[in-house]
């Protein structure tokens, strides 16, 4: 089993499933809260969109919406950009109260022994987590990683 994580901002539609396809991805974990983002440039990743290119590339979606921050979190992290002065896409790293609240709130909570089941009785082998945010410490899927990496000591490569 090998673990993935992946963003969408700065990857152009042919980019972003040409990676998926160069690590056979062949389960695809949604962990947003929205499904959707706002424009043309990005609307490939959609939900309905993304499902039905990612059914014609036969890689399994799921959602785990258990795995999304949720608006609480989200805005306390919109407050430390604010007082950081940061704007959203120029965000490097995540703030530690939105670490803390997401640590405690969503992964303390989250069951990935019944994810792992389910990967292993479905034979999927190469898995990812997918969130919008292109750098990967300004996003939590890094801390899903990180959950992984430390509860299960598997190995995560963002692509």
């Amino acid at each position: 089993m090998q673990f993935y994580t992946i963003g969408v901002y700065g990857s152009t539609e042919k980019e972003y499933f040409k990676k998926l396809q160069n690590h056979n991805i062949d389960l695809f974990c949604d962990i947003r809260q929205r499904r959707g983002v706002r424009g043309k440039k990005y609307s490939f990743v959609n939900s309905i969109k993304l499902q039905n290119k990612l059914k014609e590339l036969n890689i399994h979606y799921l959602h785990i919406k258990e795995l999304a921050p949720t608006k609480e979190i989200r805005n306390k992290q919109k407050e430390d950009d604010k007082q950081k002065n940061i704007l959203k896409r120029d965000r490097h790293i995540l703030g530690n109260t939105f670490i803390n609240e997401y640590n405690n709130c969503i992964l303390k909570n989250y069951d990935f022994d019944n994810l792992l089941s389910y990967i292993k009785k479905n034979n999927y082998n190469n898995i990812v987590f997918f969130c919008v945010e292109k750098e990967f410490n300004a996003c939590h899927r890094s801390l899903v990683a990180n959950e992984l990496k430390n509860k299960y000591n598997f190995y995560i490569q963002d692509i």
